[in-house]
């Protein structure tokens, strides 16, 4: 009897939270790109298009714009969703990877429905807590067996978004003369693919979401987990409840995102100097 629960307990795991991602995936794609460069980033960015780099899955999703290039820095153009078919383990895939890098800085932008009624199209919103719905339903990157090399077994998240690069963020914003636009928010993440009804969107302003998405999330569990540091922005590309038309004002002010995010990161060593960002 033991042995036959036993025998079941394991199949079952294998089957809600399947091992795909192994050590050495993690090890051979971090050592494919560190023979390809001599830069040893610090900082990772998430923004939205893929890489075409072995053992990445590829993404589906629409392409964002933000591709610049830093010595101090890698970017990732490109984002893998729970909608797509990927498994949680490959979404959160390049998270392991960014640690493996040596990157101790992860910063995750997305395009959200605002839910908040004081938000409008175009604003931008500084990530500073999550409500992760799928984790709800036990669709959590960290369900299955732990591997303490990357970080323990049940890690905080009370702290998921850094308080200090938020506060580097808002003076940023100040400066750049964008505080009309920016703002502080709870992210909510649900798996999509379609956009939430009205019921569903009334249940999320209830818990206290100021946007939804079907991103970031996994990304961010993952990285706490591995213990980095991290930083959201999330463009409000429409509201809910009063429209759901897309505005061609988020190009605009995703040019301003750009902005404040390459400020940011030409900043954020200040933060590890001890330095008065004020």
């Amino acid at each position: 009897e033991g042995t036959r629960g036993s025998l079941f307990r394991n199949n079952y795991l294998s089957v809600i939270s399947p091992s795909c991602c192994s050590l050495e995936d993690y090890n051979q794609m971090t050592e494919w790109l560190l023979s390809r460069t001599r830069h040893r980033p610090k900082i990772a960015v998430v923004c939205g298009s893929s890489l075409d780099i072995p053992y990445f899955p590829v993404s589906t999703g629409e392409r964002t714009s933000l591709s610049r290039t830093y010595n101090s820095c890698v970017f990732m153009q490109g984002r893998f969703h729970l909608y797509e078919g990927y498994s949680l383990c490959k979404v959160t895939f390049p998270v392991g990877i960014f640690k493996l890098l040596g990157v101790e800085t992860l910063i995750v932008t997305n395009a959200s429905g605002g839910l908040c009624q004081d938000f409008k199209v175009g604003d931008i919103m500084l990530i500073k807590d999550h409500i992760n719905v799928p984790g709800f339903a036990g669709q959590h990157p960290l369900c299955g067996p732990n591997d303490e090399r990357f970080g323990i077994r049940i890690p905080c998240m009370s702290d998921a978004y850094s308080k200090d690069l938020r506060k580097l963020a808002l003076d940023i914003s100040h400066e750049l003369d964008y505080t009309n636009f920016v703002r502080e928010g709870v992210y909510c993440m649900v798996s999509g693919p379609n956009f939430e009804t009205i019921a569903e969107t009334r249940m999320l302003q209830v818990l206290g979401c100021d946007s939804v998405g079907m991103s970031t999330v996994l990304e961010v569990a993952g990285a706490k987990h591995c213990g980095l540091r991290v930083f959201g922005l999330s463009l409000i590309l429409l509201l809910y409840i009063v429209s759901l038309d897309y505005s061609r004002e988020e190009k605009m002010r995703a040019e301003h995102l750009q902005m404040m995010l390459n400020t940011l990161i030409a900043r954020s060593h200040q933060l590890d100097e001890g330095i008065n960002v004020n």
